[in-house]
């Protein structure tokens, strides 16, 4: 079986589409839900799920090795972000070379970079007069959204667009490529 470890810090839409997405595929399964908020929603949506989960503060991440204790424990063989706004510690990444990734609800390099997650893009794009925004997946390095593309998929944004209604469209981008990206991803491995 190849366990996906699953990080996010909200609401969990994204995270619970990979939950059941990866029901449907034999040998694959996410195994694991971390936050680094105890009170996000997506802990409740995994627990309503079967999926375990596990909740840490900063000094857990960053100041020991408790979140890779726990990844080796459930025998995680790749990580998914969703949602998730903190950086990867380095450790973490040495662990999992090639196998941590990111999605991001716009264009990179555009528009990425610490503090640019959710309305906050969407309210940049639409203030800079953008014709098309998108989605980004790619792999995690030690900087904000700065790892090297994998897949980027593109909507219209229209005249009227306020940010709810462009993350509306952008949210279906990510629902519908996703899932399918890291599956392509945990094949090549």
């Amino acid at each position: 079986m190849k366990n996906i470890a699953v990080f996010a810090s909200g609401s969990g839409t994204n995270a619970e589409n990979l939950i059941r997405f990866f029901r449907t595929k034999p040998g694959k399964q996410v195994s694991l839900v971390l936050s680094n908020k105890r009170e996000a929603e997506v802990l409740q949506r995994a627990d309503n799920l079967g999926v375990q989960t596990f909740v840490f503060d900063r000094t857990i991440l960053y100041e020991s090795e408790k979140v890779l204790d726990v990844l080796r424990t459930h025998k995680v063989g790749f990580i998914a972000l969703a949602g998730f706004l903190w950086l990867i510690p380095v450790s973490m990444i040495r662990a999992y070379p090639g196998r941590i990734v990111n999605i991001h609800p716009a264009l990179l390099p555009g528009y990425g970079g610490k503090g640019m997650y959710g309305k906050r893009v969407h309210q940049a794009v639409i203030e800079n007069g953008e014709s098309r925004s998108g989605i980004t997946i790619h792999y995690v390095n030690e900087k904000y959204d700065d790892g090297d593309v994998i897949f980027q998929a593109t909507c219209e944004v229209k005249e009227t667009d306020t940010p709810e209604s462009l993350a509306e469209r952008i949210h279906r981008l990510e629902y519908t490529h996703y899932p399918g990206v890291i599956d392509e991803l945990i094949d090549r491995i």
